[in-house]
C-alpha cells in the first residue's frame, strides 16, 4: 500500500546519544535503514523513514537527535528533535541501562504527557545488560537488544498495543481508485444478512466508494456480463464476494483489475502481506494437522457456512484426507496453544478493530503459526490468487514466488505417492 505520509503511524524515537536508536530502527524493520555507529552524535537533525513495518504495516519512523546533546549547536539539534513531537503519534523513549532513567528522560516524558501522547519504555542493549531487566522502569516498558533481535516481536506488540485509539487505515478502497471512477461490486443474496440488508464489509466497501467520488455500480454475480454490455467506459476496479471468485473472475475482462472485499478488509483490518504469506502453508496441510477458523463474530452458522463448512471441505479435499478444524468465535486473543496448529484461517474481521486483528496476527507469528484470512485461502483454493491481488503490484513478486514454491510441493507429493511412499 502506497499511504502519504499524512496517513501513517509516526513514531518517533527520542533517547540519549548512543543508546541505540538507529539500530532500532534497523530492527524494527528489518533492513539497514538508518546509519549505525559506536560515535555518539551520529544521527544530528531528525531524519523521516516512511517504512513497512510488518505486521503493522505503513508507518513513518522519525530518528532524533541525542537528548542528552551538549554545546549550542546540541541545544538547536535537540530543539529540532523536540519540534517532531508536534507530529508525533507514538514516543518510544530509547534508554541505556548504564545510564538509566535520569532528568533528560524525565523532561521528554514531561512534554509528551502534556501533548496527551503515549509513550513506550524501550530499554535496549539488554543482551550486554541482562541484569537490567530487574530494575524498576515505567510501565509500559520493553527489553530488547537491537542487536539480537531479542523482545522486538513483543516491542511490535506494545507498538499495537499502545497506539492511538483512533489510528487506523484511512480508507478501504479509496487508494486505489481515481475520483470519478466507476467501481462495480459483485454481491451475491448472502442468507446470513437480514432480508433487505447487506453485510458490513459490503456497506463500508461501498460508502467508501461514494466518498472517494466515484461511482458505484452495484450487480449480483448473474448480472455482471450483462452490466458489461451496459458500459461505455472500462470500470477502474471490480469487487466481488469471494464466495463466486470463480465465475466473477472467468466473467471479467482480464485488463480489469479484480479483488474481493475479504482481501480488501485483509489490508483495512490487518497486514496484507503477512495474510498473503500464510498461504504457503496450504499445500504443506497434511491428514491429521490441525487448524484453527478463527472468526471475530458470533454468528449463528448457517447449513453451508463459509469459514465452518465450505473452507474446511475445500482443504481436506485438497489435503487428500481428514484434518482437525477448531473454531474460535469472538472477539479477544486467540488460543493459548497455537503452536498445536498447522494454519490459523481468519475471517475478515469486520467485527474488530485494527488492534485487534494484528494483536492476533502477532500472536500467531509468536507461536510460528502461518495465518490466512478467508479471501486470499479461497483465491488460492479456487486458483484466482494472482488475479484477486491484481490491484495491489507490490505483492506480484511475492506471488510469484509462492506459487512457485507451492508447485514445487504438489510436484513433491505426486511423486512421494507414485512411489509408494
Amino acid at each position: 500500500m502506497n499511504a502519504p505520509k499524512s496517513e501513517r503511524l509516526h513514531i518517533a524515537l527520542f533517547g540519549r546519544r548512543n543508546t541505540g536508536k538507529s539500530s532500532l530502527i534497523n530492527a524494527l524493520t528489518g533492513q539497514d535503514l538508518a546509519i549505525v555507529s559506536d560515535v555518539p552524535g551520529t544521527t544530528t537533525d531528525p531524519v523521516i523513514k516512511s517504512m513497512e513495518i510488518l505486521p503493522l504495516g505503513p508507518v513513518v519512523v522519525i530518528d532524533t537527535a541525542g537528548i542528552d546533546d551538549v554545546g549550542e549547536l546540541g541545544e538547536l539539534r535537540k530543539k529540532k528533535s523536540y519540534e517532531v513531537l508536534s507530529r508525533t503519534d507514538l514516543l518510544l523513549l530509547v534508554i541505556d541501562p548504564r545510564n538509566g532513567y535520569g532528568e533528560f528522560e524525565k523532561e521528554v516524558i514531561h512534554r509528551a504527557e502534556e501533548m496527551k501522547m503515549p509513550v513506550i519504555y524501550v530499554i535496549n542493549k539488554i543482551d550486554l545488560y541482562p541484569e537490567a531487566k530487574d530494575n524498576k522502569y515505567p510501565e509500559p516498558k520493553v527489553f530488547v537488544s537491537a542487536l539480537t533481535g531479542e523482545g522486538i516481536d513483543e516491542l511490535k506488540q506494545k507498538i499495537i498495543d499502545n497506539a492511538p485509539k483512533d489510528w487506523t487505515l484511512p480508507t478501504v478502497v479509496g487508494d486505489l481508485v481515481n475520483p470519478g471512477d466507476l467501481v462495480i461490486c459483485v454481491i451475491p443474496v448472502d442468507k446470513a444478512a437480514p432480508k433487505g440488508r447487506l453485510i458490513l464489509p459490503q456497506q463500508i466497501v461501498i460508502r467508501d466508494i461514494i466518498d472517494s467520488e466515484c461511482i458505484a455500480m452495484v450487480v449480483k454475480e448473474r448480472e455482471l456480463i450483462q452490466a458489461f454490455s451496459f458500459l461505455n467506459t472500462k470500470p477502474s476496479l471490480v469487487v466481488t464476494d469471494a464466495s463466486v471468485y470463480n465465475k466473477v473472475a472467468a466473467d471479467t475482462p482480464s485488463h480489469i483489475r479484480l479483488t474481493s472485499f475479504s482481501i480488501l478488509f485483509a489490508r483495512y483490518k490487518g497486514d496484507l502481506q503477512t495474510l498473503v504469506e500464510g498461504v504457503r502453508s496450504v499445500s504443506k496441510l497434511r491428514p491429521g494437522d490441525r487448524v484453527l477458523i478463527a472468526e471475530a463474530c458470533t454468528h449463528h452458522p448457517l447449513a453451508d457456512d463459509i469459514g465452518r463448512v465450505k473452507i474446511p471441505r475445500w482443504l481436506m479435499a485438497q489435503v487428500g484426507g481428514e484434518i482437525e478444524i477448531e473454531i474460535k468465535a469472538g472477539a479477544g486473543p486467540l488460543p493459548e496453544n497455537l503452536s498445536q496448529y498447522r494454519l490459523i484461517v481468519h475471517c475478515g474481521a469486520c467485527m474488530i478493530n485494527r488492534r485487534e486483528m494484528l494483536s492476533r496476527i502477532m500472536q500467531a507469528r509468536k507461536a510460528g503459526v502461518p495465518i490466512v484470512n478467508y479471501g486470499v485461502i479461497m483465491a488460492y483454493i479456487h486458483g484466482v490468487l494472482h488475479r484477486a491481488l491484481s490491484p495491489f503490484p507490490n505483492l506480484q513478486i511475492l506471488i510469484k514466488d509462492i506459487q512457485e514454491e507451492m508447485q514445487e510441493e504438489i510436484e513433491t507429493l505426486r511423486m512421494l505417492k507414485y512411489h509408494g511412499k
